[in-house]
């Protein structure tokens, strides 16, 4: 299959190879001859310019000629131009004198009539009224002898008007009877009326004033009133005459000024008419002499024009002559390269797109040395794309790093079917986006309609993309495989079992978000993976961005704007050149008479110049911006290696896996830190503080306490590496592999006198690694370290001489050397001070806070649970507070239930309702389901969906990173404990029947269920392991009570602690030694001294003191509330210093996480001899001088014989045996190992099972299967040789018979004790003639040993835990105990069970005796003298183990 396999990937690399070189290939040799014809015709261009320029010579002496006579002709006309030009001036002057006289004459006129305007009507209407006399009123009056005064005056007036100076009578009557004497009367002219006479008719008018009134003179006569009127208005029009007489005289004189004038301009213009005339007549020979003139000139400017312009052309295209000479040669030269190149891309597209990038690099690089290519002249990337197309995939949505560009390489030229993993989604989205215009259809793998949306895909010649795959679908192998079958002039593809007519534009993408698919090898064949998981370099490349945009955003617009404008610019300068080539290449004849051509050619190149000028400061410009952006690089590299900090945490636990996109809303949220420190370099540092805290506070609540100490040394480690020297981190977790083995005298004599001497090797591997920092330590000062060594918190009593010589970590590395008891203390001091924090767990959770300031409809809520713990009740009450019980939909995972859990999640995204689906660890198989279902909803605002789960190894990756992750734990301690549980009883439950004897049995069931629950925090001490006591527990004993109360009479306490003991809480408990501590708090807890109804008296306590006499749930809630917050030994009956044994377990725990968390990630898969040889040469070197001098790797030994006479011998025999087979195993195993890392031997499957064992520092699993040793590597291997030879000389003694009788035996050489000591049961049984079974195991601390044994053995390495032992009876620690103390040699023996043991059994106790202090594997059970109460040994959890080697 794997033949078949690199056979299929190798005929895509030829496809692929095919298609790219034949794309380049047209490509550069259309180039190529563009460039030969743009050159060719530039150089006959210049032969032509010589040619032209002598031709131009012979025209511009002809020029020179008609241009001459032309000039005599012009100044000729331009004599009787200046003529005509002065005569118009003239006119010009006499034109403005007469506008000027106008002027002033219209102003006249006006004035004129403004003074007659008044007078005028008057003496019209007078006059008017004159006419209408009748002539027989006039006959009437002149035939009156004597006329009335009235009318007397009146035509006296008239007549003195007129000029008549008789005024008599008679001349009155012949005045009215001239002829048309009243046409005379309205035609007088007023201005013959002259002052003598206005004078005389005034003194008449003011005389005989009355006569002249209108009402008297119409009395009078009909004729009368007219002619008065007449008078009076002749006698005012004439002195209004008088007034306008000289204004009339001077408009006279105006007027006869204008005539003159007239007669002037007249005259002027006759004699310009003729100058023009004759003007005319010059230029229409002046036109004749110069249109021949300016023929020529045209001739000539043409001529040098095309010269003019072809030199200047020919001089621009200087550059381009030359460069696209030269460029005709490197053409020839990547013609040449172009074989190489096409197959480096070839390789890459088909092997290398599922590779990550640093190998992507390192591949590369071997492959362009393999066939002469320069890595620093080639690019994958500029081989295939150009920057505008890149520049358009990152504005279509796509990731701008170098990752994600090459695959986009990948998929658009890929032979086979792309498959994208892609978990974060961008490059799928980016893909729709790419290929919308490519009759694009998305489907899930998942729908209904999957099999005949593809059917119609490959019909109609679609681009398909088939989104949430969970692998190829074997439906998709004939596609994939383009298995066609012709049916006359169509192809048909078989799909299931439907022949499809198959469309060659057909085009098929898959993506999946799974970022570890597990892709069978024949269909790994047949698609090309496309890797899309978040990178190093990839993420910090977002994060610059990211930073810059919320920075500098200017910065990044401005980028961007450079980019594209220079990709524009280049494009264009492209364009334009090519429009260079074409012009020239297609230019048929004589260039240089092809005017539009070289105008064309000139236009273009100076286009291109300024492109060319742009496009060099546009570059200037850019480098100045990267300048600007890479002080913000540091930021973006600390917050990427930041994620790869936590992502390795899912070594630790599968739970513990954070995604992409929760960590970029947090560096988000710590970009929005607008505190302004002024300076860019302390701006980078406070966000980054910022963001650690952030990411620290976020990545607490997701995991469980017991690891957040692991995460803070491991955050420490990995983002402030200044704080550590070389080595020292793999000295703090166990890396550093000794070279020597010291002897163990010297090892003991090394160690300084203050210090216990179980920390010898400790103090050796300080002294050996770190020489300086052990000489500044002055170890041997024992007044210096005295202090020291005493305190209860040592970690803050470090000499102060000393302190200032050593770091902050070293301060911890001598604590853990030879203080172990302080070592979680001192690394919680070391984290919280490296990352500034004032507690390593963050507060306690607030479902109610994390809904309204963190939760979104789109992201369910993952709480992992704690066995025990369940968050429902807290989960209701929030949803009844916040939207309603009736809105709040939950779901208990279990068989069944999948169909309505779906269903209940449609419908309340729908409703925005809020659903909790309950124990998903129960239904793992089915969470990729709901997964799918959840990426495909489109909920409403108001919904939330909350899921709650224990931990699962298979619990599915994808759903971890897509949720918001919450570890819901108990708050540890008994006050807590007790306060979940009376919050959880209501005030009628603890009252119920009204007998305070219940309501204080219900106390004491509390405070032991927190009892056993809590003591689980000092596991092995506490417990040997955990038990899963729970709430449901707590219920079940809760009825025990009632049914016990229920009764009258005195409660059978008895009954129920049986049953707590045996069913309830003991049920839950496999080592007896557990039970034992377990009976022992029932009987101390439920008894009638401590419960007894009453308060005072002579009741006994609880070891939180009485038990409040009442049946008030407030009086029991108020005296928790005086408990202390921290709990103290005591509660558990643990001893005084049970915390440096707790500190000593759970630095344990913690340095055992810190190494897995060092393991390269898949390490072991792929065979990496560097990488291998650098990890596993100590060990190697290790087990070399561990054997040096030693013949074990090498003896040979037959199985030992059972005829043997002596168990004790046979029992040996066989352990050494076992001991030098288990070596010689071990040996052949990594000499294996060495030749395959030397190059000598080629890797099998079994050398590479042990590599990758040693490199994640495990034992093997085939040595493990011999002897269940240690669980680290070094470790395991000096334990190894060191029995191995302890038990030669163990053998030797048996041999010769001295073993059981001289000496003392250290049981902790051994391999197997047990056996030991059932071969030494056999062997008294044998001497004593008895049955094994009617023997018992006793031991003696007594000078006399065991008195009734016929064989007994003094034994060492012995420790004891829980309590000390100072051979005659068991002390109570205190504070300042050490956790662990050594017991002395003692005797032991098999003796008859009815012989009196060497203890009383009032006055002993039995322990266990572990093979570690890990307390898995018992040994045998020991009784130990011992006083007082029993109790208090069961309680504080003593046990012996046997020492480490």
């Amino acid at each position: 299959l794997a033949e078949k396999q690199a056979e299929r990937q190798y005929i895509t690399l030829l496809r692929t190879y095919q298609l790219v070189y034949s794309s380049k290939k047209q490509g550069v040799a259309k180039r190529q001859a563009h460039l030969q014809a743009g050159v060719s015709k530039l150089n006959d261009a210049r032969a032509l310019v010589d040619e032209l320029k002598r031709k131009a010579g012979v025209q511009r002496a002809l020029l020179a000629e008609k241009q001459a006579e032309a000039d005599v002709a012009l100044k000729e006309i331009t004599a009787s131009m200046q003529s005509a030009s002065e005569q118009k001036s003239e006119i010009e002057v006499v034109k403005q004198q007469q506008s000027e006289e106008l002027a002033k004459l219209e102003k006249r006129k006006k004035a004129i009539v403004i003074e007659l305007s008044e007078i005028e009507p008057l003496v019209q209407e007078a006059m008017k009224a004159v006419g209408n006399i009748k002539p027989e009123t006039l006959s009437e009056i002149r035939a009156l002898r004597a006329p009335p005064d009235v009318i007397r005056d009146i035509l006296e007036g008239v007549l003195r008007i007129m000029g008549v100076y008789d005024t008599s009578w008679g001349s009155m009557r012949n005045f009215l009877a001239r002829r048309g004497i009243k046409e005379e009367i309205q035609s007088f002219d007023a201005r013959k009326i002259n002052p003598t006479i206005r004078e005389s008719v005034n003194e008449l008018l003011t005389k005989n004033e009355k006569s002249f009134d209108p009402a008297v003179a119409k009395r009078a006569s009909q004729v009368a009133l007219p002619l008065a009127s007449w008078v009076k208005a002749n006698i005012k029009y004439s002195y209004v005459l008088e007034r306008i007489q000289p204004l009339e005289a001077e408009q006279a004189q105006l007027q006869e000024n204008l005539d003159r004038s007239n007669a002037k301009l007249e005259k002027l213009g006759k004699q310009l008419e003729t100058l023009e005339k004759r003007v005319l007549e010059m230029r229409d020979t002046f036109e004749k002499r110069t249109t021949e003139a300016a023929r020529v000139r045209i001739e000539v400017e043409k001529e040098e024009e095309t010269i003019t312009a072809a030199q200047n052309l020919i001089g621009k295209l200087e550059g381009e002559h030359k460069r696209w000479s030269g460029q005709v040669g490197e053409l020839a030269r990547e013609m040449e390269l172009l074989t190489k190149r096409s197959l480096i891309a070839a390789g890459f597209i088909t092997y290398l797109s599922k590779a990550p990038e640093d190998e992507r690099r390192q591949k590369l690089g071997e492959w362009l040395d393999k066939v002469g290519l320069d890595a620093q002249t080639f690019s994958v990337r500029r081989f295939l794309s150009t920057e505008s197309e890149q520049l358009i995939w990152k504005g279509e949505g796509l990731p701008s790093d170098d990752l994600s560009m090459e695959n986009a390489l990948v998929i658009l030229h890929s032979q086979q079917t792309p498959l994208l993993i892609d978990p974060s989604q961008r490059a799928t989205e980016w893909l729709k986006v790419h290929l919308k215009e490519s009759r694009l259809e998305v489907i899930n793998q998942q729908d209904s309609n999957f099999t005949t949306a593809l059917e119609l895909a490959v019909r109609f010649g679609k681009t398909l993309i088939i989104q949430e795959v969970d692998g190829v679908e074997p439906l998709l192998y004939p596609l994939m495989r383009k298995d066609l079958a012709s049916q006359g002039p169509r192809s048909v593809v078989q799909l299931g079992d439907k022949s499809i007519e198959y469309n060659e534009s057909f085009r098929l993408f898959l993506s999946m978000r799974n970022p570890q698919p597990e892709i069978p090898p024949d269909a790994a064949s047949i698609i090309t993976r496309v890797n899309f998981t978040t990178t190093r370099a990839g993420l910090t490349a977002q994060l610059l961005a990211s930073t810059l945009q919320s920075e500098k955003p200017e910065l990044e617009e401005r980028k961007a704007t450079l980019l594209k404008s220079e990709e524009d610019l280049k494009v264009q300068l492209a364009a334009l050149e090519e429009s260079l080539l074409q012009e020239l290449a297609m230019a048929e004849g004589n260039i240089l008479e092809n005017k539009a051509l070289l105008e064309s050619l000139n236009q273009t190149k100076v286009k291109s110049t300024t492109i060319s000028s742009s496009l060099e400061e546009s570059m200037q410009l850019q480098r100045s911006l990267d300048q600007e952006r890479d002080s913000y690089l540091p930021l973006a590299t600390y917050g990427s290696t930041l994620f790869f900090v936590i992502a390795d945490l899912s070594k630790i636990n599968n739970m513990y896996r954070f995604s992409l996109s929760s960590f970029l809303r947090l560096f988000v949220k710590a970009l929005q830190n607008k505190q302004d420190t002024g300076n860019t370099e302390l701006r980078i540092r406070t966000l980054m503080m910022t963001l650690q805290s952030l990411i620290y506070e976020h990545v607490c609540r997701s995991l469980f306490k017991a690891d957040r100490l692991m995460f803070a040394m491991h955050l420490v480690h990995a983002m402030h590496p200044q704080l550590f020297q070389q080595n020292e981190w793999e000295l703090f977790t166990g890396q550093v592999v000794a070279d020597k083995q010291e002897k163990a005298k010297q090892t003991k004599d090394s160690v300084p006198t203050w210090c216990d001497q179980e920390r010898a090797q400790a103090v050796l591997q300080i002294k050996s690694s770190f020489p300086t920092l052990y000489a500044n330590l002055d170890f041997n000062s024992v007044d210096t370290w005295k202090g020291f060594a005493r305190s209860s918190e040592c970690e803050k009593e470090f000499p102060p001489g000393v302190a200032k010589r050593m770091t902050p970590f070293q301060e911890v590395l001598i604590i853990q050397a030879v203080r172990p008891d302080r070592l979680q203390t001192a690394m919680e001091h070391f984290a919280m001070r490296a990352l500034n924090l004032k507690e390593l767990s963050p507060s306690t959770l607030n479902l109610k806070k994390l809904y309204q300031t963190e939760s979104t409809e789109t992201e369910p809520v993952l709480i992992v649970i704690s066995p025990g713990v369940d968050p429902s009740q807290e989960l209701q009450e929030l949803a009844e507070s916040t939207v309603g019980g009736d809105r709040y939909h939950q779901v208990a995972m279990g068989q069944g239930q999948a169909d309505i859990a779906l269903q209940l999640l449609r419908e309340s995204a729908v409703k925005g309702d809020w659903l909790c689906l309950k124990n998903l660890h129960l239904v793992t198989a089915w969470l990729p389901v709901l997964e799918k279902e959840l990426n495909s909803l489109e909920p409403s605002k108001g919904f939330r969906l909350w899921l709650t789960t224990e931990l699962h190894p298979k619990f599915p990756a994808i759903l971890l990173q897509s949720s918001m992750k919450v570890t819901y734990e108990a708050p540890p301690g008994i006050k807590k404990n007790l306060e979940r549980t009376y919050d959880m009883w209501s005030p009628e439950l603890v009252s119920q029947g009204n007998l305070v004897v219940r309501s204080q049995t219900l106390f004491a069931l509390a405070w032991f269920h927190a009892v056993v629950q809590e003591r689980r925090c000092y596991i092995p001490q506490g417990w040997s392991k955990f038990y899963e006591f729970t709430q449901a527990d707590l219920r079940v004993a809760q009825s025990i009570v009632d049914r016990l109360m229920a009764k009258a009479g005195k409660p059978q306490w008895d009954f129920m602690c049986g049953l707590m003991e045996s069913a309830v809480y003991g049920g839950r408990v496999d080592n007896n030694f557990d039970c034992r501590v377990l009976a022992s708090y029932l009987k101390q807890y439920f008894n009638d001294t401590v419960i007894s109804g009453q308060a005072g008296g002579r009741q006994s306590a609880l070891p939180c003191g009485p038990i409040p006499a009442s049946l008030k749930i407030q009086d029991y809630q108020s005296f928790l509330s005086s408990l202390p917050d921290t709990d103290r030994p005591s509660f558990f009956g643990l001893p005084a210093n049970i915390d440096r044994s707790s500190q000593r377990t759970i630095s344990a725990h913690v340095i055992a996480e810190l190494k897995v968390l060092m393991r390269s990630e898949g390490s072991g898969d792929k065979f990496d001899r560097e990488a291998w040889l650098q990890e596993l040469a100590p060990l190697l070197n290790l087990w070399k001088r561990l054997n040096q001098g030693s013949e074990l790797i090498n003896k040979k030994l037959a199985l030992p014989s059972n005829k043997v006479e002596s168990p004790i011998v046979e029992f040996i025999a066989l352990e050494r045996y076992n001991a030098i087979n288990l070596i010689q195993v071990v040996h052949s195993s990594l000499a294996a190992l060495n030749k395959v890392l030397k190059g000598s031997s080629l890797l099998t499957p079994s050398v590479q099972k042990l590599a990758a064992s040693l490199l994640r520092h495990e034992v093997p699993s085939k040595w493990s299967s011999l002897w269940e040793g240690p669980e680290d590597p070094p470790i395991y291997l000096r334990s190894l040789v060191a029995r191995a030879l302890a038990l030669g000389v163990w053998e030797e003694k048996s041999q010769n018979g001295t073993l059981l009788k001289e000496g003392m035996l250290d049981l902790s050489e051994l391999f197997h004790p047990d056996t030991f000591l059932n071969a030494l049961r056999q062997l008294t049984a044998r001497t004593m003639k008895c049955s094994m079974d009617s023997l018992k195991f006793v031991c003696s601390w007594k000078p006399g040993g065991v008195s009734a044994a016929k064989i007994s053995v003094q034994v060492v390495g012995f420790q004891l835990e829980g309590c000390t032992f100072d051979g005659t009876r068991l002390i109570e620690n205190t504070r300042d105990t050490s956790s662990v103390s050594t017991i002395p040699p003692c005797t032991i023996a098999w003796i008859p069970k009815e012989a009196p043991p060497p203890y009383p059994e009032t006055e002993s106790i039995s322990l266990p005796l572990y093979y570690s202090a890990e307390r898995e594997r018992l040994v045998i059970c020991m009784d130990m003298p011992c006083q007082g109460d029993k109790v208090q040994w069961i309680q504080c959890g003593a046990a012996m183990f046997l020492k480490d080697h």
